[in-house]
């Protein structure tokens, strides 16, 4: 690679987008971004939603296409300088569609073909999300925000310019949002002969304090009509305060509009049970169902609950599988759903009586959703660690696929990519490991290349054939790297006890495994072990934390970002305590004391500390409070290890803006140029 790639990388001005050969972190963001998709009444089209971002503008735009379901030219229908999102099909056959191109966000309609389009509501300014209409037409529902407590300028109204905020309880802030004093309600309107929203919404939630769908990163997926539009089920977690900080417990709520009266389905189970959907039917109810409080990262079940019997089960019980994206076949006879599987994500489907779960799809792909487009075709959104989503056709006989959108043909073309391959490694407990490792472009087995270590969060999220627009493997590769991705202990689609093993371990057997899978891997000798690095991210970047104190000399350098460097600090400081309980362990003043607080606290390593450390936290993460960042980074200073602290104010988690993202990658890599590659000039 040109050793002056990283540098011009790190000098070219934000507006600049030219055509590469290589994955650039401003190529990510001119790549367009699949998003919703609805397959049409008569099976005969899909309608999707495309975001493209501006780079100089930093923010996206959101526009509407379709394609045959059978295959053909894809067409743009919408082109405002507002985004389209909430797509449904009416029975008509027309499309529907929320925009802000009013001023506030409504609800409008048009032909398949983009021709007609009309304004069809007047909501006010309160804003609508997750509209849905009923299979009739002649309803509607929505989510909208409601008063449910006071500001301290309400409480205090002589002072008006006071900055506080008041707080009696826990869950007073959520992921990257502060409690508003308003909660997320469910509201059903009728839709007059002309389409229009007629008299005012009902708030079928009116006087509670609870939010639907769960609050801040469920959506419309939680909310559903039955076939007949007289009831509509929804995903409600009950709580407040410390009992919903300490809790998973959500149920499936039935609303019957004729009466007025709401329903617990799932009363008495005790996990997360979300994502309700009417067999057609409407006599039975499926939904994803998890059994352990407290366990977010459970099984998923599918529970379907007997209008006629009153009682519900888990059909899929037996199976290691944990479900997502469940839909009904047209006859009622199968509930199809997705799974992820050893780094993949595939199709499954299940008898609705309960029986042998069958796999459909094979290969090294994520069908990460999907829609039934009649009895054996689904249309789903494909990606693979090189390949961002597109939509495809699958024969649900045959498990063949066919490609339907070809969204960045234009903005990849040329653009070369490396190999990935799925190794499996031997654990230290005598375990089969699979580990992904992405080769940089052009690779030469007979050359040496730094290498790096990827560690996931989570920690029960899966490295699977996602295409990510921040740790993206690709991108890595095409900076010369060769990347390292264990899909260690604690991650999904391995079996159950694979999965759950990381609880209360987290300092333990993952971190074997991490270091099973570098050692397996730096024993080829097109690895230079001599430059070998360490990044991740939230429990990943814990996993830096504590590898920097536990290493014994094999890495060269370090990135964490959103890392946990502190549990004891960390835990009352979060927001979601049923996590930290369970994946912790106990609290830090508990005794006997745990040991993740002695053991497998990376704070307490960090007098073995003596390798470069760069930190990257947002201000806005409440998951993992940015004073784990600013610890680890004072740490390092203190002790004289060379370290560099990146902080962004007004990121949580996940760095989401397109100029941050670009500064991200450029820092990243950046760092690794000064401390793996002397090879390479540091960026000024």
């Amino acid at each position: 690679m040109n050793k002056l790639f990283l540098a011009a990388l790190a000098a070219l001005p934000l507006t600049s987008v030219a055509q590469s050969t290589l994955y650039t972190p401003e190529l990510l963001w001119k790549l367009g971004r699949l998003g919703e998709m609805q397959v049409s009444p008569d099976n005969k089209t899909v309608a999707y939603t495309v975001t493209r971002y501006s780079l100089a503008d930093n923010k996206g735009n959101t526009d509407i296409w379709v394609v045959p379901v059978v295959g053909g030219a894809a067409r743009q229908l919408t082109a405002t300088p507002t985004s389209e999102s909430t797509l449904n099909w009416r029975p008509d056959g027309k499309l529907t569609f929320l925009s802000s191109e009013s001023g506030t966000d409504q609800l409008y309609v048009m032909n398949a073909d983009g021709s007609g389009k009309r304004l069809l509501s007047q909501f006010g300014n309160e804003g609508v999300s997750n509209l849905k209409y009923a299979p009739t037409g002649k309803f509607i529902l929505y989510t909208q925000d409601v008063k449910t407590g006071q500001t301290v300028q309400e409480l205090f109204p002589d002072l008006p310019k006071a900055d506080a905020k008041l707080i009696d309880d826990l869950n007073y802030r959520h992921w990257n949002v502060w409690d508003d004093q308003k909660a997320s309600h469910v509201f059903f309107q009728p839709v007059g002969d002309d389409g229009k929203p007629t008299g005012y919404g009902k708030d079928v939630m009116a006087g509670e304090k609870f939010d639907s769908p769960l609050q801040p990163l469920g959506g419309a997926e939680q909310l559903t009509f039955s076939p007949d539009g007289y009831r509509l089920a929804y995903t409600s977690r009950k709580l407040t305060g410390k009992a919903e900080a300490e809790s998973t417990n959500s149920d499936i709520y039935l609303y019957d509009i004729r009466t007025g009266q709401t329903q617990n389905l799932s009363a008495g189970l005790g996990g997360y049970d979300t994502e309700p959907v009417f067999s057609p039917d409407g006599s039975r109810l499926a939904w994803l169902s998890m059994a352990t409080p407290g366990f977010e990262a459970d099984r998923n079940g599918i529970r379907i609950y007997d209008f006629k019997t009153k009682k519900h089960e888990d059909i899929t019980v037996g199976s290691e599988l944990s479900a997502a994206n469940v839909r009904w076949s047209p006859d009622g006879k199968t509930l199809y759903f997705v799974s992820v599987l050893e780094g993949t994500e595939q199709l499954f489907a299940v008898a609705s009586k309960g029986g042998k779960v069958k796999q459909l799809t094979k290969g090294a792909q994520n069908y990460n959703a999907f829609e039934l487009a009649g009895n054996a075709v689904a249309i789903a959104n494909k990606t693979t660690q090189a390949q961002p989503a597109d939509l495809v056709r699958i024969d649900l006989k045959t498990g063949r696929e066919t490609a339907l959108t070809h969204i960045n043909e234009q903005e990849l073309a040329g653009v070369k990519t490396g190999k990935t391959e799925a190794r499996w490694v031997k654990t230290t407990d005598g375990k089969q490991m699979q580990v992904y490792i992405i080769y940089p472009p052009d690779f030469d087995p007979a050359k040496k290349y730094p290498t790096l270590l990827y560690c996931q969060g989570g920690p029960q999220s899966p490295i699977t054939q996602s295409f990510s627009y921040r740790w993206n493997f690709q991108l890595m590769a095409a900076n010369g790297y060769i990347v390292v991705a264990p899909n260690r202990r604690g991650l999904p689609g391995f079996g159950t006890e694979w999965n759950n093993s990381i609880s209360g371990d987290w300092g333990g057997q993952p971190i074997r495994d991490y270091l099973s899978a570098i050692d397996a891997v730096s024993a080829e000798p097109y690895v230079d072990k001599a430059r070998l690095g360490c990044v991740g991210a939230s429990y990943g970047g814990y996993s830096v934390y504590f590898l920097a104190g536990k290493h014994e000399g094999r890495f060269k350098t370090f990135i964490a970002h959103c890392g946990l460097y502190n549990l004891t600090s960390w835990y009352p400081s979060t927001e979601e305590m049923f996590f930290a309980k369970q994946d912790i362990g106990a609290a830090p003043w508990e005794t006997p004391l745990h040991k993740s607080y002695t053991d497998f606290n990376p704070q307490q390593f960090a007098k073995n500390w003596d390798t470069p450390l760069l930190v990257i936290h947002g201000g806005k993460d409440f998951r993992v409070p940015e004073g784990q960042g600013m610890e680890a980074f004072g740490t390092a200073q203190l002790r004289g290890i060379p370290s560099r602290f990146l902080y962004f104010p007004n990121e949580g988690h996940w760095i989401s803006k397109p100029q941050n993202s670009v500064l991200w990658n450029r820092v990243f890599f950046e760092w690794l140029a000064r401390t793996l590659r002397p090879d390479v000039p540091a960026a000024k």
